[in-house]
């Protein structure tokens, strides 16, 4: 079930807002340019995030005026007019002092209300977010204004436009499995119109908080990935410099999201700057899409092949699977005999892959059955364990001969990617409490 969106009143405008999480602390998550909290819940990758994020605190989160359920003036809101809706947002709740976490454009708001209510203040936190975001002879951080100017034209021409979500708008990175990119398309369609979003972008493009850094007096922590597309390190890094006692936190990666396979570290660190305890192993929980394979009649057919000719099969078979891992970019974490256990950073991946192995097993005159699941595991050294592990390995055990079974998250997942399925219907897997839909991915 959904959290209840709320309303609270800034001026003439209602702002959304649900909360999540029960406490002991209160952060409130200032967006992007644009957000939709409804949305949030429905891409698994997000929803995990904020479920996460919302077992250490009490979380608020808001949707700016102009986008997502928010009012959309046909005015478009200044920076010190979406700064307050922070405050409109506390103050509907009854919190008189929280801890302020603003993401990309929102670090700016979140600064500017760190610096204008300290008293409402315990703690500033920012992830890619820079001072400005064009660059000055005296600021070489950021995008040109040419490449503003064409960044702008993104917005108009075909919106959401590819290079615009992996590029300099939401920088989630050309790398990011096609089914996401798709997915966080109709999240932004949603989110903003694109005359809202030109509008809010341009206003961006005048945004200095210099100024104003050094009157900041909450502890702040200021987080950034190193080839970030959006906010370039040493921008975040310089904004750290200028914020009294700042710390600075960096993390791999040439996204601009938080919600990649680190996002557990990521957190722990926010959970331990927030309540001042971190939690025990949680940079060992990843979300991977695992894929589950193993040679149908397996034992029927080393019977009837004997040990010589069956070992030269699975050497063949061994051979396919990893060659096809590798151009998939999979990682073999376990081979048992004729099974074997890879993950995957998208599910789209991991679908294609476990078709172009059931193809190319074929020349040598066998099949196999796949199962694919996307959900948190556990790193075990070079093995993941957990419940999506297991669930993934009931999936394959339903498979048969020759296809490819996907649970009903993974078919969620890569809606826009093209891979079309058969519903298999419900079952109940081995040890995995509730009723489970299955799809059979078509080749």
């Amino acid at each position: 079930m959904l959290p209840k969106t709320k309303y609270a009143r800034s001026d003439d405008v209602l702002i959304a807002y649900q909360v999540t999480g029960e406490g002991p602390v209160d952060v409130v998550l200032a967006p992007g340019t644009m957000s939709h909290l409804d949305l949030d819940w429905e891409i698994p990758r997000r929803a995990l995030f904020f479920e996460r994020f919302s077992r250490f605190c009490r979380l608020i989160r808001f949707d700016k005026r102009g986008t997502g359920l928010s009012d959309r003036p046909v005015k478009m809101a200044t920076l010190e007019e979406r700064t307050d809706d922070i405050r409109a947002v506390m103050d509907a709740i009854g919190i008189e002092r929280a801890n302020v976490f603003g993401a990309s454009e929102g670090g700016s708001m979140a600064c500017m209300f760190a610096a204008t209510y300290p008293q409402r203040m315990n703690a500033l936190l920012t992830w890619g977010a820079q001072a400005r975001w064009i660059a000055t002879p005296d600021y070489p951080w950021g995008q040109t204004q040419a490449q503003f100017d064409e960044m702008l034209k993104m917005i108009m021409d075909g919106w959401p436009s590819f290079e615009y979500i992996t590029g300099p708008g939401a920088g989630v990175g050309k790398d990011a499995d096609p089914a996401y990119i798709e997915a966080i398309a109709r999240y932004m369609r949603a989110a903003a119109s694109p005359s809202a979003v030109y509008a809010y972008e341009q206003m961006n493009g005048a945004i200095d908080t210099r100024p104003i850094l050094s009157a900041i007096k909450a502890p702040t922590l200021v987080m950034n990935r190193t080839g970030d597309p959006v906010c370039q390190v040493e921008g975040a890094r310089d904004m750290a410099a200028r914020i009294p006692g700042a710390r600075f936190k960096e993390y791999p990666g040439n996204s601009h999201s938080m919600m990649l396979d680190d996002m557990e570290t990521i957190l722990s660190d926010i959970q331990e700057f927030v309540t001042g305890e971190r939690p025990i192993d949680a940079s060992d929980r990843i979300l991977a899409t695992v894929l589950f394979l193993d040679i149908a009649s397996s034992t029927e057919r080393a019977t009837a092949l004997g040990d010589a000719a069956w070992r030269n099969l699975l050497n063949a078979y061994y051979s396919i699977v990893r060659k096809e891992l590798a151009r998939f970019r999979g990682k073999e974490t376990n081979t048992a005999g004729d099974g074997f256990l890879a993950t995957f950073d998208g599910p789209a991946r991991a679908i294609r892959c476990a078709i172009a192995i059931s193809r190319g097993v074929k020349q040598l005159g066998i099949d196999v059955r796949a199962g694919v699941h996307t959900g948190e595991c556990e790193m075990m050294g070079d093995n993941v364990g957990g419940i999506a592990v297991n669930i993934g390995a009931r999936i394959m055990s339903n498979a048969k001969p020759a296809s490819v079974l996907v649970s009903g998250t993974v078919k969620d997942l890569v809606a826009g990617s093209g891979i079309e399925f058969m519903d298999m219907g419900t079952h109940v897997l081995k040890g995995v409490p509730g009723e489970w839909k299955l799809f059979a991915a078509q080749s």
